[in-house]
């Protein structure tokens, strides 16, 4: 099976989810803790290099304080439970803004977890024209430039987006990592996430013509 190095994952649909199930919109985020951890375990086994994870947009915070306090907390969670698996994690998003979970700050640099391992990027408080804003507003001479001028430079290129939640959008997600990504829905929320999920992407991501514009 042919393998992409770096997945990229928007969860979503968690506050659908929980509508549908009798829950405060807000409830959702925790219900999507375990599937995050599932699918890193899983992703290891199958032997991808990288994964990244959408967190929560400069935009979500416009959502109603009880949701971005559940959000916020659901994240820094997450991270707590990736925490304590082989990593190497990073956290990208802007740090300055008082919607920044202060508790993350730690991770802004990459930091080894447990020996290492598989790269987890989680997006925390991001928005893409701030991750594209030095890169606008400096000089520079061609790609290589700017990416340097990232804020998140030290993301990889994607080569598999999975959105859950059946909406076909990429809602900001890492604009110049995306350029080539190919792009698998699935139908189900976040928080009804199984381990057939990810197989049935990757084997479908199998099949594609990857060209790479080439």
């Amino acid at each position: 099976m042919r393998i992409p190095n770096h997945i990229g994952v928007i969860p979503d649909g968690n506050r659908r989810w929980a509508k549908s199930q009798g829950f405060n919109k807000e409830d959702g985020y925790e219900f999507g803790l375990k599937p995050g951890l599932l699918l890193l375990r899983q992703a290891k086994e199958y032997g991808v290099k990288e994964i990244t994870y959408y967190g929560f947009t400069v935009d979500n915070c416009k959502r109603p304080a009880v949701q971005q306090d559940a959000f916020k907390k659901a994240c820094v969670d997450a991270v707590n439970l990736i925490a304590s698996e082989g990593t190497s994690l990073l956290i990208v998003g802007n740090t300055e803004s008082l919607s920044f979970p202060k508790e993350l700050l730690p991770y802004t640099e990459r930091t080894e977890i447990n020996g290492g391992g598989i790269k987890v990027n989680f997006l925390v408080n991001y928005g893409w024209e701030w991750d594209l804003s030095d890169a606008f507003s400096q000089p520079h001479s061609g790609k290589e430039d700017i990416i340097s001028l990232l804020h998140s430079k030290d993301i990889s290129r994607i080569d598999l987006i999975i959105r859950w939640g059946n909406m076909r959008r990429l809602s900001g997600f890492l604009p110049l990592q995306s350029v080539y990504a190919d792009f698998y829905v699935v139908e189900e929320m976040w928080p009804d996430y199984t381990n057939n999920h990810l197989k049935q992407a990757l084997d479908w991501y199998e099949v594609q013509d990857i060209t790479l514009g080439g």
